[in-house]
């Protein structure tokens, strides 16, 4: 006994299925141009203070940009906070801003 293979759907070639193409679509990433990662950290003995503070930039997959923020005690998981962006320079622009209002309030790249 044999079988063929027949189109049930003649008017349709499945040689350009969606499955198939997938793969002739380019599926690049967006790339930042700027990669920035900002952790800070607060620590003061003397009133038991030992916090973080993180800052980077993120892609989205509409091609927006999200400045992702990370902050809570020191060994903790902490809370996040997430913020989109039309475009790059703007979501840069709100974290060279947050990072400068932390410094201004204590605290310090880590390693410092």
């Amino acid at each position: 006994m044999s079988f063929s293979i027949q189109n049930p759907f003649p008017g349709i070639d499945f040689a350009m299925s969606l499955d198939r193409r997938v793969l002739l679509i380019d599926n690049r990433v967006m790339e930042l141009t700027i990669t920035t990662l900002v952790h800070l950290i607060h620590v003061d003995p003397d009133v038991n203070m030992a916090r973080f503070y993180g800052i980077e930039l993120q892609p989205t997959l509409f091609g927006e940009v999200s400045v992702l923020r990370t902050w809570g005690r020191i060994g903790t998981n902490g809370q996040a906070m997430m913020v989109t962006y039309n475009n790059e320079a703007q979501a840069a622009d709100a974290l060279q801003k947050l990072e400068k209002k932390k410094r201004r309030r204590g605290y310090v790249p880590v390693g410092e």
